[in-house]
């Protein structure tokens, strides 16, 4: 039976364990990606357990501990022990990140779970060649502030790497006080994502493009392959000293993705509402969509998933 000592914190050692994985069974969410488990781990406290041919991933953010689906093939049985072991240690909602055939097959499975979507979590899948051409008409607006931002700045566009990266940092230091990420929590977390980014840039064997305005750093990109045809932007930063850079970057790094690519994964907007706006602005080809599992128990506590949502005999959970 699964328990959290089955799991194991996930560490930079594993990174070829999580590619062999990920070669069987691709990822089309950021979240399960090995760069950002280890990126945002001081934040999230990733752990997996392996079972059979199947993986288990897990976070534990301010000491609630939320399960993944399982990576592998179907499997009924194990299924039914995530959830209940969820049901055990989470709170009212113990699974996140279910896929859309994945929320399907549950329901068909388990009868009826209270699983919905979890809009903050979708994420903006564009065409590439779209964002490094802002073609008219479609991008007019885009494509406007992009050419405001050339005619107005003088500026390159090079690789990070080793050479640069002290200098990324110290951008970082400044994107940071700009932002005032002292005393917001989530801001803070998210530099530490991105120094970590850049101190483990080839162990996590990451990409990234930085904009020099007057020789300075305006702008950084960092992004991988996520799939055979999806490339995937981690983390996009710049200083809105320099009108219109943002704009820059994004079709930059784009132009980039674009030769190897049809798709560019920009990651969800986490609910915030001008970040939707600013996505939505771009047009998505489509959505990565992602559902959660809930859980009410009404009377009694169900410790046997499946006793609680297919027999009529005792009362059944929401979950």
């Amino acid at each position: 039976m699964l328990s959290l000592d089955d799991f194991q914190p996930v560490r930079l050692e594993d990174r070829d364990f999580f590619a062999g994985l990920y070669a069987r069974y691709p990822q089309v969410h950021s979240d399960n990606t090995f760069a950002n488990m280890a990126c945002w781990n001081s934040y999230a406290h990733y752990s997996f357990a392996k079972v059979n041919d199947s993986v288990i991933l897990a976070s534990t953010i301010d000491g609630i501990t939320r399960f993944r689906p399982p990576i592998g093939p179907r499997d009924r049985a194990l299924m039914g022990d995530v959830i209940r072991l969820g049901n055990e240690v989470s709170d009212c909602t113990p699974m996140v990140l279910i896929d859309v055939p994945t929320a399907e097959w549950l329901k068909a499975s388990f009868g009826p779970l209270d699983i919905v979507p979890d809009r903050d979590h979708f994420e903006y899948v564009y065409r590439a060649k779209d964002l490094a051409e802002l073609p008219n008409g479609t991008y007019h607006s885009a494509r406007r502030q992009l050419n405001k931002f050339k005619r107005n700045y003088s500026y390159t566009v090079e690789s990070i790497t080793s050479g640069n990266s002290n200098e990324v940092k110290e951008f970082l230091d400044q994107w940071c006080e700009w932002k005032q990420c002292e005393g917001d929590p989530v801001l803070e977390h998210e530099k530490d994502a991105v120094l970590f980014a850049i101190d483990y840039f080839v162990d996590l064997k990451l990409s990234g493009l930085l904009i020099r305005v007057d020789g300075k750093i305006g702008a950084m990109s960092i992004f991988e392959r996520l799939n055979a045809d999806t490339a995937l932007v981690h983390f996009e930063k710049g200083l809105e000293d320099y009108e219109g850079v943002y704009k820059a970057i994004n079709a930059e790094t784009a132009a980039v993705l674009a030769r190897d690519f049809e798709y560019v994964n920009r990651e969800s907007d986490m609910g915030v509402a001008g970040l939707r706006e600013a996505k939505m602005r771009y047009h998505p080809h489509h959505m990565v969509e992602v559902h959660t599992l809930r859980r009410q128990c009404i009377g009694e506590q169900c410790d046997d998933v499946r006793a609680c949502s297919l027999s009529g005999t005792r009362v059944s959970p929401r979950w």
